[in-house]
């Protein structure tokens, strides 16, 4: 036992040093890395994203509707001009506090193919709840053609896919903070990361360079977002930052929109088994009280 406990000890302070070390190493405030050795393999993103406070952090997280219906707002009114969520039916808005009748209002406000009909004709209709939101383009070639070769990846679960992944030990220490706000986190940094590039660096035309992105320095997509340029009815900032944001925390919730039923359920599993495991112990030591060891 006391073998098992010294080894448990020692390995904490290998992993405290070691984030410590880390620590030590990496750029402050999020600057950018030293420039690499000539002819090394540059590691992206070249800044890592920041953590952001979010609602739905933490086991007792919770998603804030009207963060929600304002990160909705920015997505139809500047990401849904290129972006779609294929994987998110309108029905579901009815989570984010609207009623019945504006979340038929909403739907209404978008065109989906629909058919065949009698004829074996394709047509066209005004949505209803029960359909998704529908893509801007076409097909996939027609998207790559209108966005300088990339076409925008869907949004449905784009917070869980572009989640930045952290190294030892710092995924260590997020086993036991709950940390899993890394898609929202990068989403944020991203959009509100577009600057101007070092000098020296060579920016590809019809590139726009962004030291959060994931997969290289530069990316096509213009800086989507700018002060003012949506409005807001509960009178929030609007600013790049809060629109960032906003959306980030929706896209958070279109990719997981039982995250509160999941945390919940967690919760009460714990409890489960807490107090399981001290009728366990009791039960142990009634049977075993009076015998001899």
């Amino acid at each position: 036992m006391k073998t098992l406990v010294a080894s448990i000890l020692s390995l904490a302070v290998v992993v405290g040093l070691s984030g410590a070390a880390l620590a030590e190493e990496a750029p402050a405030n999020g600057a950018a890395p030293a420039h690499h050795a000539e002819g090394e393999t540059p590691h992206y993103p070249l800044k890592h994203p920041k953590e952001e406070e979010w609602s739905f952090a933490g086991p007792f997280g919770h998603y804030d509707k009207g963060q929600l219906q304002r990160g909705l707002k920015v997505y139809t009114e500047v990401c849904a001009a290129c972006h779609s969520m294929k994987l998110v039916p309108f029905r579901t808005l009815g989570e984010l506090g609207y009623s019945e009748a504006q979340v038929k209002a909403f739907a209404a406000n978008y065109e989906v193919q629909d058919g065949p009909d009698a004829s074996g004709e394709m047509f066209t209709r005004k949505a209803v709840p029960s359909d998704y939101f529908p893509s801007p383009f076409p097909n996939a070639e027609a998207a790559a053609a209108s966005n300088n070769g990339a076409a925008p990846p869907d949004f449905s679960l784009i917070a869980k896919a572009r989640a930045v992944v952290r190294g030892f030990p710092q995924f260590v220490f997020d086993i036991f903070t709950q940390y899993q706000e890394s898609g929202p986190d990068y989403i944020h940094a991203l959009l509100t990361g577009y600057e101007e590039p070092p000098a020296g660096f060579q920016v590809p035309q019809g590139g726009h360079y962004n030291p959060y992105f994931n997969a290289a320095a530069v990316l096509a997509m213009p800086k989507p977002l700018s002060d003012g340029q949506v409005t807001y009815d509960d009178g929030a900032p609007a600013t790049v930052d809060q629109y960032s944001r906003d959306v980030s925390a929706f896209l958070m919730w279109a990719a997981e929109p039982h995250l509160e039923e999941r945390k919940r359920t967690g919760f009460m599993v714990m409890i489960f088994l807490l107090i399981f495991t001290v009728l366990i112990y009791l039960t142990k030591r009634s049977i075993y009280a009076n015998k001899e060891h």
